[in-house]
């Protein structure tokens, strides 16, 4: 069994990571998980593994530091939100990379090039750090929005969910709905991950907002919010946060 570190400082993506990879690749064993890159670097000496999966920006040392100070260790992937930086990784020797939020076929896609270079020795990172990454950007605590001739701020906290509609974000509260210009894409990395969930191509909800999710008869997903009457669709793609039902 080819064994797998994951170094990611945010306890759900790493949850999720771990569930899509054994999802995916069910030989692999995950032999650990580390919350930054001091203990990221820990477990390279103690659990030896094969390939590590390391997220650029985590606390201590930077996925890219631990990349240089493993050497030819282990093979490497990067876990990011910035693909313009993922790619200069990638570039340098590394794998791949796996972007934030989560994708089930972009997993697919690194996975099946980590395995046809299992056969060969790991790539030399040990330039790889000279680069600085991209610094890490403190989530949205608040979000302006336009009613008429006013700005409204709205707390983010208090959002229930953001839905793309056509070239606009909906903002969704128990109460209110307003448009932002924001791409979806681009607000889903503002927003605290632990909290926010891309469930859709097209929807983002505030996991404190969720009442339930359901199957249906169809075995598609449906969420139900606490405050709200519509329901939610989850698309296969994200159905794994909920792999329990």
């Amino acid at each position: 069994m080819t064994r797998i570190l994951i170094a990611e400082d945010e306890a759900l993506l790493a949850h999720e990571i771990r569930e899509e990879l054994l999802r995916q690749w069910p030989q692999a064993q995950v032999v650990g998980i580390a919350r930054d890159g001091h203990e990221a670097l820990r477990m390279v000496e103690q659990l030896q593994p094969a390939v590590c999966l390391l997220d650029i920006q985590m606390p201590g040392l930077s996925g890219l530091e631990v990349a240089q100070l493993i050497g030819r260790r282990a093979h490497v992937v990067f876990i990011t939100a910035h693909e313009q930086y993922a790619v200069q990784a990638f570039d340098e020797g590394a794998v791949g990379y796996l972007l934030k939020p989560l994708d089930g076929a972009r997993m697919a896609r690194t996975l099946l090039r980590l395995k046809e270079r299992l056969s060969q020795p790991p790539a030399d990172l040990t330039g790889i750090a000279r680069g600085t990454p991209p610094p890490r950007v403190e989530p949205l605590r608040w979000i302006t929005v336009q009613l008429g001739r006013e700005l409204q701020l709205i707390a983010v906290d208090d959002i229930v969910y953001f839905r793309a509609d056509s070239k606009y974000v909906a903002v969704v509260t128990a109460t209110t709905e307003s448009l932002i210009s924001m791409p979806l894409k681009d607000l889903i990395e503002r927003l605290d991950g632990e909290h926010f969930w891309q469930v859709h191509r097209s929807t983002i909800v505030n996991a404190h907002a969720i009442k339930s999710v359901v199957r249906t008869l169809s075995g598609k997903l449906s969420i139900t919010l606490k405050q709200r009457p519509e329901t939610l669709a989850v698309s296969p793609a994200h159905a794994h946060r909920f792999k329990l039902l």
